[in-house]
C-alpha cells in the first residue's frame, strides 16, 4: 500500500507529508487493534527486555502523539522527542528537504516540540505498554552554561513514564548543542545526570536506564574521550548517531547545500564507522545502539556486525514505508 500512497506524500512538502503521516498515524491508533512487535528472538540491553532489536528512533513523533500507531508496525520499541522543558516553535520554514536521488533527508527543524507537559500527557493517554524511551533535549534560548539544567528538568518529569531516557547532545539544529560533547561540558552534564538518576530510582523505585546520543562528525580522539567519560560515570548506554553536517556523499544533487543535519542512505557509512569505533572504545562495557542511514534490512544487520546491541530506523521509513521494519526484524533475528 505504501507503493501507492508515496507519491501523493512526496508531491507534498516534506514537513506537511510528516504532519499528514503523524496524523494519519494516531487515527489508525485509535481504529485498529492493538498491534504487537514482530516476532524475534527478545535481547537484554541496559537491563531492558526488547521483544526485537528495531526501535523508532527519536524525531519522527516528537509529541508522543502516535504512538499507538507506531506500535502497530511492529517495532520492539519506541523513542519519542526530542522534547525540551517549555514548548518551541523550532526554526523557521521551509526546514525540511528530501533528496530523493539518494534516499536522504536534510533538516534544521530544531527541537521544534510542544514541551514536556504536552508530551507526558500524550504518554499517558497511550495504550502502549511496551519499551517507551524519551528523549530529552535543551530549550534554544537557554544559554549552554546553563544547559544541564534543562536535561535535569527534563529527566525529572520524565523519568515515572520513561523505560529507558536519551540525552540528546548531538543535533546540529540547536545553536551550540554539540560543545556539550567536548570533555569538560560532557562531564559535568553527565555527572549531574548520573546523581539526578540515583535519586529518582530511590524516589521512584525503579531504575530507568540513561542512553547519551552523539553525533557522525566526530574524529577517533572524541569517540574515546567520549567512551571515556560514558565508562567513568556509569552511563548506561550510547546512540550512534544523530545526522551529519557533511555533504560529500549529496554534493551537486537538489537541497545538498541547504543547511541542517543529513539523514537517510548517505549518513549510513559515516554513522557506522562510528558506532564501530565506539564500540571498539567501550570494549562491551556498555550497548550501543546503531542508527543512521538503514534503509533495507542488510544496513540493519550491518549496525548489529558493527558492535550495535539494537538499531532504530527513521529517514529509511520515508523512502520505504512500514515494509522496513519487518525486513530489518528479519535481518537482526
Amino acid at each position: 500500500m505504501y507503493s501507492l500512497i508515496r507519491p501523493l506524500l512526496f508531491a507534498l512538502d516534506p514537513e506537511r507529508a510528516h504532519e499528514w503521516t503523524i496524523a494519519a498515524l494516531r487515527a489508525a491508533g485509535d481504529l485498529l487493534p492493538a498491534g504487537r512487535p514482530l516476532p524475534a528472538t527478545p535481547a537484554t540491553v541496559m537491563g531492558i527486555e526488547f521483544p526485537n532489536r528495531v526501535g523508532l528512533a527519536a524525531g519522527l513523533d516528537k509529541n508522543g502523539e502516535a504512538i499507538d500507531g507506531l506500535a502497530r508496525l511492529g517495532f520492539g520499541f519506541i523513542e519519542v522527542g526530542t522534547v525540551t522543558p517549555r514548548p518551541q516553535p523550532g526554526n523557521p520554514r521551509p526546514r525540511m528537504f528530501r533528496l530523493p536521488e539518494a534516499e536522504g533527508i536534510i533538516n534544521r527543524l530544531g527541537f521544534n516540540n510542544h514541551g514536556v507537559d504536552a508530551l507526558l500527557a500524550n504518554v499517558r493517554g497511550a495504550g502502549f505498554k511496551g519499551v517507551l524511551g524519551i528523549n530529552i533535549g535543551k530549550n534554544f534560548d537557554t544559554p549552554i552554561e546553563r544547559a544541564v539544567d534543562d536535561y535535569l528538568s527534563c529527566l525529572d518529569r520524565v523519568y515515572p513514564l520513561a523505560s529507558y531516557v536519551t540525552v540528546n547532545i548531538s543535533s546540529p539544529n540547536t545553536a551550540n548543542l554539540r560543545q556539550l560533547q567536548a570533555e569538560s561540558e560532557l562531564d559535568a552534564l553527565l555527572a549531574a545526570l548520573k546523581a539526578a538518576q540515583q535519586r529518582l530510582a530511590d524516589q521512584h523505585g525503579r531504575y530507568v536506564p540513561l542512553a547519551l546520543k552523539i553525533a557522525p562528525d566526530l574524529d577517533q580522539g572524541q569517540i574515546a574521550q567520549i567512551a571515556d567519560s560514558l565508562r567513568r560515570h556509569r552511563i548506561d548506554g550510547a546512540i550512534a548517531t544523530n545526522t551529519t553536517t557533511a555533504r560529500d556523499r549529496v554534493r551537486g544533487l537538489a537541497h545538498a547545500d541547504e543547511g541542517g543535519g543529513l539523514s537517510g542512505a548517505p549518513l549510513f557509512d559515516a554513522a557506522t564507522t562510528v558506532l564501530a569505533s565506539l564500540c571498539r572504545a567501550l570494549g562491551g562495557e556498555l550497548p550501543v545502539i546503531g542508527v543512521g542511514g538503514i534503509v533495507d534490512g542488510a544496513g540493519a544487520r550491518a549496525k548489529l556486525d558493527a558492535g550495535a546491541s539494537l538499531v532504530q530506523l527513521y529517514s529509511g521509513l520515508v523512502f520505504r514505508g512500514p515494509t522496513l521494519v519487518a525486513e530489518a526484524v528479519r535481518a537482526c533475528n
